[in-house]
């Protein structure tokens, strides 16, 4: 995976005084940090709302296996995934989904999905998921004037980010994860 087409971005995080890099991915260690940061925030961040096998089946050290299809994915989306580095160490990602990418079912043709932002819950309330969706946003093609996206509808820490960021509450649905069902909200952004 290659960062051409982004120039990145480094960005000051006031809490922290450090400056904090936007790129795409740029080999397997920034994907087993993707993997780690993502394992961390839903075992975190859904605490409460999946079962705790659930939550388990998120790898934070992934395997060569575990890895793997990561990889795979993450090569099929090369210019819609974004990671914030810091010393090295991935604090987030952000997948953003249009033209030939798969998207779910609520977004049509010439929309994007925001597929996912997660960030690594020891960076939460630092800027890292906002300067991610801002780069992202950034990403998309002129052609482009709607987001959606689907969160957890008992996620209240992800309805208000989105919420404070312009996206509205359009859609519910639920989800199967494992043995249960689960009531998702969608949210729009209009460019």
């Amino acid at each position: 995976m290659l960062s051409e087409g982004y120039p990145g971005a480094f960005l000051p995080n006031a809490l922290e005084h450090y400056y904090m890099e936007i790129r795409h991915v740029e080999g397997r260690e920034d994907v087993r940090g993707v993997v780690r940061a993502h394992g961390l925030a839903w075992r975190e961040g859904y605490d409460g709302i999946l079962p705790e096998d659930a939550l388990e089946s998120q790898p934070v050290d992934p395997t060569a296996e575990e890895l793997e299809p990561w990889v795979d994915g993450l090569a099929e989306n090369e210019e819609g995934v974004l990671i914030a580095v810091d010393e090295g160490e991935v604090q987030g990602f952000v997948d953003l989904r249009w033209g030939d990418a798969e998207t779910k079912e609520f977004v049509a043709d010439d929309e994007v999905e925001l597929k996912a932002i997660y960030v690594h819950p020891d960076c939460w309330n630092e800027g890292v998921g906002t300067a991610l969706l801002e780069s992202g946003l950034e990403l998309l093609p002129d052609s482009v004037d709607t987001v959606r996206l689907e969160v957890f509808a008992a996620n209240d820490d992800a309805r208000q980010f989105y919420e404070r960021r312009g996206f509205e509450h359009t859609d519910d649905r639920e989800i199967e994860i494992g043995d249960g069902s689960y009531e998702t909200s969608i949210y729009t952004l209009v460019l």
